[in-house]
């Protein structure tokens, strides 16, 4: 709803970005299940997903999952690996070279699984960077995840 209410507000393409599980959000957007209406779908250029949950299989195997009750059929239909890309999507994959090796596993994950899906893909691991500074490049206009972001 609220990707909705914002491009009511604004004219032209749409550029989504989301880290960790807004990564994961963000990329939900382009699939061919997207919970967005159709217009609004049709408007987004690119996405980039910063430390991106791409496959929610694995969380179902962790502490955390006691509050979040992934199950099986969730992990399956909520996933973006596990699903199909919108035609023309184009999503860059972004991580710190610093991250647990699930969030760069994750990272590789869609971008290898799209492309042979017809997605237009690409990876970033930006070295130094870890899951709590790798945002940190959107707050500099100059710094290639944001020109990435705002590329078309």
């Amino acid at each position: 709803a609220a990707i909705g209410k914002a491009a009511a507000m604004v004219d032209g393409p749409l550029m989504l970005t989301g880290h960790s599980a807004g990564g994961h959000l963000a990329t939900r957007m382009v699939t061919t299940t997207t919970p967005l209406a159709p217009d609004v779908a049709r408007r987004i250029r690119h996405v980039v997903s910063i430390s991106g949950l791409h496959d929610l299989r694995p969380l179902m195997r962790t502490g955390m999952n006691k509050d979040l009750a992934i199950d099986e059929e969730e992990a399956l239909a909520e996933s973006p690996a596990l699903l199909r890309p919108m035609d023309g999507a184009r999503i860059t994959c972004w991580a710190g070279g610093g991250e647990r090796a699930e969030f760069l596993r994750q990272n590789a994950l869609l971008a290898n699984i799209w492309t042979g899906l017809g997605a237009t893909t690409s990876t970033v691991v930006e070295p130094d960077r870890h899951h709590y500074d790798i945002v940190d490049g959107l707050t500099d206009p100059a710094h290639p995840l944001t020109q990435s972001l705002i590329s078309s």
